[in-house]
This record gives structure tokens, C-alpha cells and sequence, in this order.
């Protein structure tokens, strides 16, 4: 039986069980090669390889995910709140979306991989370098007008209510 065959044979409750599955097991092999990146060469070595690897990650998870939802080529910012609904982490953290004039706000209200590093003791892992890399990338992707700020993220935490917080602004069009 082909994987299809055997995939199309579960529920749908069953198919949205297995996607959160898939997304801690990657996440967990995410976490394991970074753990050992740490222990092997130091933070700053593990901190560069990680932004290494999300620079070429994000943008193929954008263009994946730009594909599946069939966006244009500038999507807006309705366009990446739909596409970053689909991340492959979105489905076991909790997170919100604030829309303003012009603005789109994207908080991970709680996070899986600090979580996971809390409970085995160790300190939170300093992500706004990897995020400014990962969302300001993804944003691009979905559509290139869409500017990324830092609201908040772990070292430099200014909102308590949330892990990190990342600010979408489309830019004007040029004249």
C-alpha cells in the first residue's frame, strides 16, 4: 500500500494528532542538534549555526507554504498571518495575532522550546538573533514589501505577557 493510501485511511482527528506529532518530533530534532552543537562548541558556535540554518530553512518553509495557500506574489499582511497560521511549530505553541493600521503583531504567547528547556534545567535559549533572521526572511517571502521588527524576544524581553512579540509593517510602495 502506498504511504497516501495508508495516510488517506485515518480520521480526520487522527491526521491532526499526527501533525502535531510530526512538529514535536522536529522540533525535538531541532532542539537535539542544537543541544549538541552547545555542549560540543559553546553557545556563540551553536548560536551561529542555528542562524545559518534558519536564513535557508525559513525561506523554504515560506515558499512551501506561499505555494500550499496559492498566495500572490505580495500577499499583504492577510497573506503572512495565513501563511505563518501554517509554520510547522504553530500547531503546539500558543499564539496570537493583534492587527492594527497597517501593522500585524505575532506573539508566541507560549513557547515549546523555551518550555522544553525550562523543565530540563537549562537557560532559555537567546533566539532574537534566529528570529530576527527567521521572521524578517518569512515575511520577505510572502511578500517582499513586509518590513519585520523585534517587539520582544528572549535576552531582551520588554512584554512579559508573551515569549516573543514580532511587528509586520507593509512598506509604502515607491513612487
Amino acid at each position: 500500500m502506498a504511504n497516501n493510501e495508508f495516510l488517506s485511511s485515518f480520521s480526520k482527528e487522527e491526521l491532526i494528532r499526527l501533525i502535531g506529532a510530526y512538529s514535536r518530533n522536529w522540533l525535538a530534532m531541532d532542539g537535539a542538534w542544537f543541544q549538541a552543537a552547545e555542549r560540543d562548541y559553546g553557545m556563540d558556535a551553536a548560536m551561529e549555526l542555528d542562524r545559518a540554518a534558519w536564513r535557508v530553512f525559513t525561506v523554504a518553509e515560506a515558499r512551501r507554504i506561499k505555494s500550499f495557500l496559492k498566495l500572490p506574489e505580495q500577499a499583504g499582511l492577510e497573506g503572512l498571518e495565513k501563511a505563518l497560521s501554517l509554520r510547522f511549530y504553530e500547531n503546539i505553541n500558543e499564539t496570537a495575532f493583534l492587527r492594527g493600521e497597517g501593522t500585524l503583531i505575532y506573539q508566541n504567547v507560549d513557547c515549546f522550546v523555551q518550555r522544553a528547556r525550562e523543565r530540563k534545567g537549562m537557560p532559555f535559549h537567546p533566539c532574537k538573533s534566529v528570529g530576527d533572521i527567521e521572521y524578517a526572511e518569512f515575511a520577505r517571502v510572502i511578500d517582499p514589501r513586509i518590513r519585520c521588527e523585534c517587539v520582544s524576544c528572549y535576552p531582551e524581553i520588554t512584554d512579559e505577557t508573551c515569549c516573543c512579540a514580532w511587528k509586520f509593517t507593509l512598506a509604502p510602495q515607491a513612487e
